[in-house]
């Protein structure tokens, strides 16, 4: 459903009670990228990736189609850029009783000076309940990139919110799909290498993998249904290549 007919900002449901929020942007002639945040409905909604503060009229609004923006309690980022918290102080003024949430190294050397609200600091592992939900946070440093990066995991319906591993170019479109997006985000990550390339790298993917996703919630492009942990392991194979 769009939302937006300016900015062709959309939502749709990729599983029960999901919703990838998708803002497609212009990049140069004939050329596309996109920006998504991901709401849970759920006792205590959650919402992962703020948008940058420029997007937060068109964010809200696309919850507001689902559910009062009020509603949220749990706001989180994987790390500190504009993409991912730049209108976290405005969702935290429009839903009084929402936190943020990040990982221990974020809320240490950002997030607690930037947010106007102090944010819940994650340990590696941690879970929360939300109400019918599980949610359970890894810390990634550096995977793929930033020293205070985390991704979080929806133990329930074994989502997995994964940030920008899988970013591919293009509108994002469609919002869910079963075709490979190894290869697409691979030739996204070969002009401009994103990933940090630590010591960790694979070991952390591995990791990642042995948690079984069965839907990972790309932050830009496409979200993707199938084998999660062998996609995961597959990119592990690329990166070391």
């Amino acid at each position: 459903m769009i939302t937006d007919t300016t900015t062709g900002t959309n939502i749709q449901e990729i599983g029960p009670g999901i919703y990838r929020i998708n803002t497609p942007i212009a990049i140069g002639a004939g050329s596309a990228f996109s920006f998504n945040q991901y709401l849970i409905v759920d006792d205590e909604p959650v919402l992962f990736h703020t948008g940058q503060q420029k997007l937060f009229p068109v964010v809200q609004a696309a919850i507001a189609s689902v559910m009062p923006v009020a509603r949220l309690k749990h706001v989180g980022l994987s790390h500190f850029e504009a993409d991912e918290c730049g209108a976290l102080n405005a969702f935290l003024a429009a839903a009084p009783h929402a936190t943020p949430f990040c990982s221990h190294i974020a809320a240490m050397t950002s997030v607690s000076d930037f947010a106007t609200r102090a944010p819940r600091a994650l340990a590696d592992g941690e879970e929360f309940v939300t109400g019918s939900r599980r949610f359970r946070w890894f810390f990634t440093p550096h995977v793929p990139h930033s020293w205070e990066c985390g991704l979080l995991m929806e133990t329930t319906t074994h989502t997995f919110f994964c940030g920008d591993l899988f970013t591919q170019g293009g509108k994002g479109e469609p919002a869910l799909t079963t075709d490979d997006i190894l290869e697409p985000s691979e030739a996204f990550r070969g002009p401009m290498d994103y990933f940090a390339h630590a010591p960790q790298t694979v070991t952390t993917l591995d990791r990642l993998a042995e948690q079984q996703p069965t839907t990972l919630a790309v932050m830009h492009g496409s979200a993707w249904q199938g084998d999660g942990a062998q996609l995961l392991r597959a990119l592990g194979r690329r990166l070391i290549s």
